[in-house]
């Protein structure tokens, strides 16, 4: 049965999508058939990372929402960008950027349930090993959907106050509803700030396991989500910890 991880953070901008393309990644390498699922629709992008032109999605997450395709018609399979093809594979399920699809949901929206359905049914269809969901940011129905019917969570955060208090929600409601796993990632974390220091805060705050504190890069920046950063970064200190969180999550 297939692992399913919803990676969701409460704002914006704390680096989730990223976080999920090179997790995808690293699990891949060790064998893993992922999905990768981008759900959120209303701001999508994680195929910009793994290199997915809008002219090649011939289909995207919206059509099967509306009825127009299947949803493993919208799953590509982007395993040529594993290194080494260690028998792993990586599909990914992207969200249209298309202006008028991203406004029909927002005047229009959808069924969540279906969603759900789509999630079940793809991991059966392409015989899935880990399902990753790149959660809208904050807390709506659809992402309350998905994370209930998840094996993990992890919920991505920066030092800041405003992360630590929206974090401080999302930890309860995922509790609430009997998410089975709980955890944290803290990202961009100034290089002025002791890393063990953080990790040690954020576990007393939360009562929730830690699968990484990930320092500020540069590198990270400058990349500017153009490719994913394991790829080009194999020995850096930031894919380390991303390796260290894809070993938790399938502790």
């Amino acid at each position: 049965m297939a692992t399913i991880i919803s990676v969701h953070s409460f704002r914006g901008g704390t680096g989730k999508s990223n976080t999920t393309a090179n997790l995808t990644l690293l699990l891949a390498v060790q064998g893993y058939r992922v999905g990768v699922i981008d759900t959120d629709i209303q701001s999508p992008g994680i195929h910009v990372i793994f290199g997915l032109n809008e002219d090649q999605i011939v289909f995207a997450l919206n059509d099967y929402l509306w009825g127009d395709c299947e949803i493993e018609d919208a799953a590509y399979d982007l395993s040529a960008a594993i290194p080494n093809q260690s028998g792993g594979a990586i599909y990914l399920i992207p969200a249209s950027i298309k202006p008028g699809e991203i406004a029909r949901i927002l005047r229009d929206g959808y069924d969540p349930g279906l969603l759900n359905e789509g999630l079940q049914r793809i991991v059966e269809t392409l015989n899935l090993d880990v399902l990753l969901i790149d959660t809208h940011p904050g807390l709506n129905e659809e992402t309350l959907l998905s994370l209930a019917i998840s094996d993990a969570v992890l919920i991505i955060l920066r030092p800041d106050q405003q992360d630590y208090q929206g974090t401080s929600v999302t930890v309860e409601v995922a509790k609430k509803l009997e998410v089975p796993r709980v955890l944290l990632l803290v990202n961009k974390v100034p290089e002025s700030f002791d890393l063990h220091a953080v990790q040690q805060r954020v576990e007393e705050a939360y009562g929730c396991e830690i699968a990484a504190v990930i320092p500020h890069s540069d590198d990270l920046m400058t990349l500017a989500s153009s490719a994913i950063f394991a790829l080009r970064f194999p020995d850096h200190p930031v894919t380390q910890a991303y390796r260290q969180a894809a070993a938790r999550l399938l502790a």
